[in-house]
């Protein structure tokens, strides 16, 4: 075997290595996990998982992807690049970065168009998200494993990104390196509020702040709003992004898909925190 990786086994969490082959990982227990064509890593064994095939769908996954292509949260992309940006110039170093719940891979791309020195690892628990996102991002490196398990070194990364996905304290914790920043991006008070009044009656706002991770000090928090003009087709594809899209009977989508034009708020908050050391 080669030099140890970024991985660790996660049957045994000892270090992977990668194979005198380059197609596959190896612990020193024999444990060994094969390269998908698409060139990404799968670190889910079939006991860490709770369905045949957790994570989002097909359908949700092709429905984000059409969304988040046509451009809607670019603004959001910048600004987070920006950030990120901002981090690199600071540490004066390329930065390692893992990106939790990254879906398809839209922000990988769209910052590393802006940022192409930084090292991008992508994790999500859907199989089908990560190959797409490895597709179109061959030089990222991208896993199929729980954000509940996190299979990387200790210390191993200067930044973790969170985009509208769940982490695990302790996790964050183990691979941020000492001083390591954690950048979360959640609903904003107005998020979506014009698209939730088709499903609710009592429409209700987020939070303007979120709680800090245990473990984290807040540096910074930002608020990103601007408006979207949305056409019935974006909008069918903005509802299957969301959470409440299980709420939407079919009386409320047809409610939904009948104006031609309908104008919505985004509102993001960009926190961004530092390891406690």
């Amino acid at each position: 075997m080669t030099a140890l990786s970024a991985y660790l086994c996660p049957v045994c969490t000892a270090p992977l290595a990668l194979a005198a082959t380059g197609k596959s990982y190896q612990c020193v227990q024999g444990h060994c996990f094969d390269l998908a064509k698409e060139g990404y890593l799968n670190l889910l064994p079939v006991q860490h998982k709770h369905s045949s095939e957790p994570g989002d769908s097909k359908a949700m996954l092709n429905a984000r992807r059409a969304f988040l292509e046509a451009g809607h949260y670019e603004p959001l992309a910048n600004a987070i690049s920006a950030i990120l940006n901002n981090e690199a110039t600071a540490m004066n170093q390329p930065l390692r970065l893992l990106d939790i719940g990254c879906g398809e891979g839209y922000y990988s791309r769209k910052i590393h168009m802006m940022l192409p020195n930084i090292e991008w690892h992508g994790l999500d628990i859907a199989k089908f998200a990560i190959a797409a996102a490895a597709k179109k991002l061959p030089n990222a490196h991208y896993v199929v494993a729980s954000s509940k398990r996190l299979p990387y070194c200790d210390q191993y990364f200067d930044v973790v990104l969170r985009v509208f996905a769940p982490s695990d304290e302790d996790e964050l914790q183990r691979v941020l390196k000492p001083f390591g920043r954690l950048l979360i991006v959640t609903p904003g008070p107005r998020h979506l509020a014009q698209l939730k009044a088709f499903i609710y009656h009592d429409v209700r706002e987020h939070a303007d702040a979120i709680a800090c991770p245990a473990g984290f000090t807040r540096i910074t928090s930002q608020r990103l709003s601007y408006w979207l003009e949305t056409y019935p087709s974006e909008r069918a594809a903005l509802l299957q992004m969301t959470p409440f899209a299980w709420r939407a009977n079919y009386e409320r989508q047809q409610a939904l898909q009948a104006p031609e034009i309908l104008r919505i708020e985004t509102d993001f908050i960009l926190s961004l925190a530092e390891k406690n050391c």
